[in-house]
C-alpha cells in the first residue's frame, strides 16, 4: 500500500474518533453505546445472538412518580393478611403438667400427681404430668387423653367421668407447668433462643420483647416468620403505616421468628467517591441515593464525572436493571433524595465515558455479556 493511502486512512480514523468524542460531550446529545464492549484491545463484538440488552433508565420526576404510585397501590399479600387474628386458647401437650382439684372431697386431696422433689426452676411444678401419649391418670376417672385440648375441655371431660362416682363434683383444671410447646426467635435480638408458649397469647411484639428487644443492628423492615415450612416476609414499619398492628400477629407453637441484620441489606458505593464502602440502611430499612453518596464522602472532586452516576440493581439475577442520574443538574439532589435504594444495589460514580462503565458492568455481571444499549444523556 502507498504512503498516501496510509496517510489517508490515518486521517479518516482520527476524524472519526474526534467526531465520536465530540458527540459524547455536546449538550443535548445522546450516546448510543455499542452492542457489546469487551476489553480485547478494541475488538468489539456486535452479534445480537450472543448479547443481553440492558437498558439504562434515567432517574427523573416521571420515574419517581411511577415508583411512588406503585408503592402506594401495593397491598399486603393475602398470606400475610391471614396472619392477623384473635388468639386461641392454649392446647396442652406431652410434657405439660396439670393441676387438678376436686373440691369438698378430702379423699382426693392427696391425689397431687407428680410430687415436687426440689426447687430448680427447670423442674416441672407438682401436678399430673402428661405422658408421651398425651394421657393423664386421675382417680376414678382412669386414663384421660388430654393432648390437643384446652383446660376447659379437660375440665368438662373429668366432670363427666367423675359424675359417675360423685354427685355434681366441682372440678378445676389449670396448667401448672408449660413445657410442651415453644417458638424460636433468632437474629438481631438481644437474647435469641427458645421461648415457651403459655396460656398468655404470644404476639409478634411480645416475643421480641421477651427476647430482650431488637438490637442496634436490627432491620425492622426484614422480619421473617417461618410457619409450617412457609416463610412470611414482614416489614414492621410498613405494617404500622398501613394501620396494621404487629401485636395482632400471634405466634403458634413451632414458629421460627428471625430478625434480619442491617448488614444483610447493605448498598455498595464504588467508583470515584472519597470513601468507597458498604452503606447500611436505617433501622427502618430505608436508604436513599443521596444518603449513600453522603455516607461515602461524596464525589471525588478531582476525578469524578458527576454526570455518570449509576445505580445497578439485581446484578446477580438474569434481569439486572441500570439507572442513571446526571448529578450536575440543579435538581439532581432532589431526585437523589427521593430515589430509594434496595438491598445489594451498587452505586457507581464514573470517571467519564460509557466505555469504562460498560467494562465495570462486565465485571459486576459475569454471567451476562453486558450490552448496554440504552440512551444516556450526556450534558
Amino acid at each position: 500500500m502507498s504512503s498516501l493511502g496510509l496517510r489517508t486512512g490515518s486521517l479518516l480514523v482520527f476524524a472519526t474518533a474526534t467526531l465520536l468524542s465530540g458527540c459524547g460531550i455536546a449538550p443535548g446529545q445522546r450516546m448510543i453505546t455499542p452492542a457489546a464492549i469487551q476489553d480485547t484491545g478494541g475488538d468489539y463484538s456486535t452479534e445480537p445472538s450472543q448479547q443481553t440488552q440492558i437498558p439504562i433508565t434515567d432517574i427523573n420526576l416521571s420515574l419517581l412518580r411511577k415508583m411512588n404510585q406503585a408503592q402506594t397501590a401495593s397491598t399486603l399479600p393475602p398470606a400475610t393478611t391471614a396472619l392477623f387474628g384473635k388468639p386461641t386458647a392454649y392446647k396442652v401437650g406431652p410434657g405439660d403438667v396439670l393441676q387438678i382439684t376436686v373440691w369438698d372431697h378430702p379423699e382426693l386431696a392427696a391425689a397431687l400427681g407428680q410430687p415436687q422433689q426440689n426447687t430448680k426452676t427447670s423442674d416441672a411444678a407438682p401436678g399430673f404430668l402428661i405422658d408421651e401419649n398425651g394421657d393423664v391418670q386421675f382417680p376414678y376417672a382412669g386414663t384421660v387423653h388430654v393432648a390437643g385440648k384446652d383446660a376447659t375441655s379437660i375440665q368438662k371431660e373429668l366432670y363427666k367421668r367423675l359424675s359417675k362416682v360423685y354427685q355434681k363434683p366441682e372440678v378445676t383444671v389449670r396448667v401448672a407447668s408449660f413445657r410442651a410447646q415453644q417458638i424460636y426467635i433468632d437474629g438481631e435480638v438481644r437474647t435469641p433462643g427458645a421461648l415457651s408458649v403459655t396460656d398468655i397469647p404470644m404476639s409478634l411484639t411480645n416475643a421480641i420483647g421477651q427476647a430482650g428487644g431488637l438490637s442496634a443492628n436490627a432491620d425492622r423492615s426484614r422480619v421473617v416468620l417461618l410457619r409450617n415450612g412457609v416463610p412470611y416476609q414482614l416489614n414492621v414499619d410498613d405494617l404500622i403505616k398501613r394501620g396494621k398492628n404487629p401485636s395482632d400477629i400471634y405466634l403458634q407453637p413451632g414458629d421460627v421468628l428471625r430478625v434480619a441484620s442491617r448488614e444483610d441489606s447493605g448498598v455498595y458505593v464504588m467508583g470515584e467517591v472519597n470513601k468507597p464502602a458498604t452503606i447500611l440502611p436505617m433501622r427502618n430499612g430505608s436508604l436513599t441515593l443521596s444518603q449513600a453518596i453522603s455516607d461515602s464522602g461524596s464525589f471525588d472532586s478531582n476525578t469524578a464525572a458527576a454526570r455518570q452516576l449509576f445505580v445497578i440493581r439485581n446484578s446477580t439475577s438474569e434481569t439486572p436493571e441500570v439507572y442513571h442520574l446526571d448529578a450536575t443538574s440543579p435538581v439532581s439532589m432532589v431526585l437523589a433524595n427521593q430515589f430509594e435504594l434496595q438491598p445489594k444495589d451498587v452505586v457507581y460514580v464514573g470517571q467519564g465515558g460509557l466505555v469504562r462503565f460498560n467494562r465495570v458492568l462486565n465485571l459486576l455481571l459475569p454471567a451476562i455479556n453486558a450490552a448496554v444499549t440504552g440512551a444516556v444523556l450526556a450534558k
